[in-house]
């Protein structure tokens, strides 16, 4: 069998082979020029999904440091709102013990509650704090409106007690600004354990001097009351007001019972009474208004008196509990932020490593490619070369 080729498609083949050669010449050429191996995905497509996985890796870091900034920011704004706090606390216990002197004229008291007054205030806009964004700090996830707000002589909390985790690092989360239920509402009062206090109407001048538990296995966690049947005697009732134990009273000696013990100074009057019981909880708003509230009862008799320094000795012992609030407060924040410089570590650990593999998987390697470049580019030359060199073959030029 014999094959005839034809001029035209020698033509063709050659024409081909030089499309063929200028289109590798210019693939190099583009390597070349952008420094990257991967131009499209065909020259290695293994190569392209998985820098497209890493592509997305890096950009997730990316969005954890954006999220890392925003809590930080926060968690920042969060720690200055809670450091004023302690400081007006603070300010609070001095003023609490200045207006406990006996000595102190009923001027000086209304200069105090004024003061008082306007530290209250004070706290409200620091628990109403925003982010500089317009997110309140303290409104756990419900941050979109003030948290805190007057409503008929109390303040009342609106926001949840959502405490919003941020992912910062791949599998690592940091827990945003803490609710304001959890720092300024839910205070335990007393010692934090159990709680005592006078009864409203005692007429004597017994003051309620400390309290606490002394025997933890012996305490059930129980309400009583102790009861003054005379001036020197008493009698302890539980909730039932069934009499459990009788005591001879001595001035300023502890009362200890039911694994616990109360403190009595002074001279309580038949049928006062005082009663101790596991520890509520108080907002510190209700703590500063109650003692501006005694502070402006104006004592006039002893008992009234005995009824003041009983009331600023309890917003004392509440004043301490939230300072240690505060305190544990600031040091979750500090927690957190702490944990948000271990979580950029390791994201900048990580975008090394990944940047790097980015590398190897697209970055040209310049020796081979200028190598190849200069292989591809006298293969063109030899096709052009040929073409030229059959385009002088004809018979034409034979018969001539």
């Amino acid at each position: 069998m014999t094959y005839r080729i034809s001029t035209g498609m020698m033509y063709q083949q050659s024409i081909s082979s030089m499309l063929a050669k200028q289109a590798k010449l210019a693939h190099t050429q583009q390597q070349l020029s952008t420094s990257q191996r991967l131009i499209t995905a065909k020259d290695d497509p293994v190569a392209a999904g998985t820098a497209v996985g890493l592509d997305r890796a890096v950009a997730e870091l990316e969005r954890f440091a954006q999220n890392a900034n925003a809590v930080q920011n926060r968690l920042g704004l969060q720690e200055n709102a809670l450091t004023q706090v302690g400081d007006a606390m603070a300010r609070i216990n001095e003023l609490a013990v200045q207006a406990n002197n006996a000595a102190l004229g009923d001027d000086s008291r209304a200069a105090i509650s004024t003061e008082l007054k306007a530290i209250h205030a004070g706290l409200l806009d620091l628990a109403n704090s925003t982010d500089g964004a317009g997110r309140y700090l303290f409104g756990g996830t419900d941050d979109g409106g003030a948290p805190f707000a007057i409503t008929g002589g109390s303040v009342l909390y609106s926001g949840n007690q959502t405490q919003r985790q941020v992912e910062v690092a791949p599998d690592m989360f940091v827990s945003d600004t803490i609710p304001g239920s959890e720092i300024f509402m839910r205070l335990r009062t007393g010692d934090g354990q159990v709680d005592a206090h006078p009864e409203a109407g005692n007429t004597g001048t017994g003051l309620l001097m400390d309290f606490g538990v002394t025997d933890s296995s012996a305490w059930t966690g129980g309400n009583y009351r102790i009861e003054f049947t005379a001036t020197n005697a008493y009698e302890i009732r539980d909730s039932s007001n069934a009499v459990i134990a009788t005591g001879a009273y001595t001035k300023g000696e502890s009362i200890a019972f039911a694994g616990v013990q109360m403190k009595i100074d002074g001279n309580p009057a038949a049928g006062d009474a005082f009663e101790i019981g596991p520890s509520a909880t108080r907002d510190v708003f209700a703590t500063v208004q109650n003692m501006i509230a005694t502070l402006e009862s104006n004592p006039t008799t002893p008992a009234q008196r005995t009824a003041m320094q009983n009331g600023l000795q309890t917003a004392m012992r509440d004043v301490a509990t939230a300072q240690g609030r505060m305190i544990d407060a600031r040091a979750s924040g500090g927690a957190q932020l702490s944990a948000i410089d271990t979580a950029a570590e390791l994201r900048d650990a990580n975008a090394v490593t990944y940047k790097g593999t980015l590398s190897t998987l697209r970055d040209l390697d310049w020796a081979e490619a200028i190598g190849r470049y200069n292989m591809e580019n006298t293969a063109l030359q030899a096709a052009q070369m040929v073409f030229t060199q059959m385009q002088s073959l004809s018979l034409f030029k034979l018969m001539g």
